[in-house]
């Protein structure tokens, strides 16, 4: 009889025991985290592009994603690789993303392009993120990028920059972000409204590159993240 109680005893124990850890905060806690860690977004970046206009049209470029018109200039060889850089660069510091590796987007990008040439350009970002399985294409326009002429606190002729940046979501080709940046640094005698940027830069003439970095820093303050 004594036995038997005991082995009741136990059992309860046990049982109590088992209730206590299957419910406890620490494991409530661990599941709770476990159902909120999100999936990455999975992001190409298509190569950037810099904008000539076409013969007849004098400075004007029209973007071929919005048909826009924008004001052009001369555009530096190979400034579209230093503003996808850092255009990159800055995308690293988001969380949750993981960028496509860029050879195997181009490459995907390429071939549906010439594939679909009569197609309008929003169709064809869809199949390419339909065979990229990605969440997020993004574009980059570049209409002018002129250096400084002079040195960093006396020059003959400032930096010029301007681009234009677009994400996409394939599945149903909206916007989900856009970025203009528009500038030529002017002195403070100039133009007294710029004195924020002008001491943002450490109160000296900027190189294309570096009005570039300032400009991606400022379009970026207006993203709102990335919503699934």
């Amino acid at each position: 009889m004594l036995n038997y109680f005991w082995k009741k005893i136990s059992c309860i124990v046990g049982l109590v025991l088992v209730a206590l850890l299957g419910f406890s905060p620490t494991t409530q806690a661990a599941e709770e985290n476990a159902g909120s860690v999100k999936a990455s977004v999975r992001i190409g970046v298509i190569s950037f592009q810099p904008l000539i206009p076409e013969e007849g049209l004098g400075n004007t470029v029209i973007c071929p994603l919005c048909s826009t018109g924008y004001s052009s200039g001369r555009i530096l060889k190979g400034a579209e690789k230093i503003v996808e850089d850092i255009f990159v660069e800055k995308l690293r510091e988001l969380k949750e993303i993981q960028i496509i590796p860029p050879d195997k987007v181009q490459s995907i990008y390429k071939r549906i392009s010439s594939e679909s040439l009569k197609k309008p350009l929003l169709e064809v970002l869809k199949k390419v993120g339909n065979e990229l399985g990605a969440d997020v294409l993004v574009l980059g326009y570049i209409y002018r990028y002129t250096e400084r002429v002079g040195y960093d606190y006396s020059s003959e002729r400032p930096a010029s920059v301007a681009f234009e940046i677009y994400m996409i979501k394939p599945i149903d080709s909206s916007t989900i972000w856009r970025g203009i940046f528009d500038k030529t640094q002017k002195s403070l005698m100039e133009d007294l409204f710029q004195i924020s940027s002008f001491y943002k830069g450490g109160g000296k003439w900027l190189t294309a590159q570096q009005l570039s970095k300032q400009g991606m820093d400022e379009i970026f303050e207006t993203f709102p993240g990335f919503v699934r």
